[in-house]
């Protein structure tokens, strides 16, 4: 049995030929990860196959992806601790008329954004996908405006997924990985009403906040929103070491000129 049929053993599409065609277009895909679709297949016929079932309305990516979402939590089971990254990428289909595409970095580039969740141990073995959220985003209007979702709300139902998760598995402790965009109060917040023991938290924070009561400034997240201080392993942007830039009160805090601080971890408390 191939990879690709192990792993996808439990698909459900509805039809069986379906299933084996995902299984070997799979396969294909995986085998030359950098070709297209023409090019990876064996052939027009496979690439038609191909074409159709990617083009099939009552399937949706969920449904592929679903055994492997199934395999990723057996694999995270086995480990005592299991990173889960986050990070978002962009789908570049600039010059293709396909429908329900939006703006990406350049509004004149055209393809949709990817976030998903990557589980791997700490020895950085890959288990799998754990989550993943899409969306094309709404033009800007004449007034440099955009309708549409709340992009920050990603990090939000990605810590919520992980959450889901660890309740599921209370032998293995999963910790949230994620880079600065995440440095937001609603994520620390939620995370904090959900309350879950077995997962911990991992961001880069890119703005340096003063944990003192009287300061003007925003809080510092670590200290009052996961009742934990991780100031000391936080490098902020100051004029003097170890003293707020705003208010000037001592912070714990370093002071660096050049780049946000280095990775802070903070566990959360029940």
């Amino acid at each position: 049995m191939s990879w690709a049929a192990d792993e996808f053993e439990t698909i459900d599409l509805g039809d069986q030929r379906l299933n084996r065609r995902t299984v070997l277009v799979a396969e294909r895909l995986a085998a030359r990860p950098t070709a297209s679709i023409p090019a990876a297949c064996g052939g027009w016929a496979e690439t038609q196959a191909a074409y159709r079932l990617l083009s099939d309305d009552d399937i949706g990516w969920a449904d592929i992806l679903a055994p492997h979402l199934a395999g990723t939590d057996e694999r995270m089971a086995a480990h005592a601790v299991v990173l889960c990254l986050q990070d978002t990428t962009e789908l570049d289909f600039n010059g293709q008329a396909i429908e329900g595409l939006g703006p990406l970095s350049f509004e004149a580039q055209r393809g949709m954004y990817l976030h998903p969740t990557y589980a791997v141990s700490p020895a950085r073995e890959p288990l799998g996908v754990l989550d993943a959220w899409m969306w094309a985003r709404e033009p800007k209007a004449d007034d440099g405006t955009r309708s549409g979702l709340t992009e920050s709300g990603r990090w939000i139902e990605g810590y919520e997924r992980i959450a889901e998760r660890a309740a599921a598995l209370p032998a293995t402790r999963l910790v949230y990985v994620a880079d600065r965009e995440a440095d937001i109060v609603a994520l620390m917040a939620r995370a904090r009403e959900l309350g879950c023991r077995p997962t911990g938290c991992c961001a880069r924070s890119t703005t340096a906040r003063c944990p003192a009561a009287t300061c003007s400034g925003p809080a510092c997240w670590a200290q009052n929103r996961w009742g934990r201080s991780a100031s000391r392993s936080l490098r902020a942007r100051g004029k003097r070491r170890g003293r707020c830039g705003r208010c000037g009160s001592k912070s714990g805090l370093r002071a660096s000129s050049s780049r946000p601080g280095p990775a802070i971890s903070s566990r959360q408390r029940a």
